[in-house]
């Protein structure tokens, strides 16, 4: 199924993967509600200090699937990072008059917690 949280989501994750960061921020609301493995983070500057950081290390990534319908839409892909080859995630996106008003993210943070302790 595809409808206008779909093409939200996609259009926000095209915006990310493809280096256009502040793009991708024009399909988020300022009260965004980001639930995330680090924790619960609110409004839009907290998620730009979440997202920003990652989009800058990023240096591909391959979308998997997609789908959803007018209010909810399920992204599944698969990064790659300057520090870690293959970093799958997931996000539910609920989106409401064309912005993203939550989002919740999935991914093992256990790749990163490696990379970082590597001699």
């Amino acid at each position: 199924m595809t409808g206008s949280a779909v093409d939200i989501a996609l259009a926000y994750h095209r915006a990310w993967t493809g280096h256009d960061f502040e793009r991708a921020m024009t399909y988020v609301a300022e009260d965004i509600v980001c639930e995330a493995p680090a924790g619960r983070l609110e409004g839009a500057e907290a998620f730009r200090g979440f997202m920003g950081p990652f989009t800058r290390i990023l240096t591909r990534s391959d979308l998997i699937a997609s789908f959803g319908d007018d209010r909810i839409a399920l992204l599944m892909y698969d990064t790659e990072t300057l520090p870690v080859a293959s970093a799958p995630a997931a996000e539910c996106l609920t989106v409401q008059n064309g912005k993203i008003t939550h989002l919740r993210i999935i991914f093992d943070r256990a790749p990163f917690d490696a990379a970082r302790t590597a001699p």
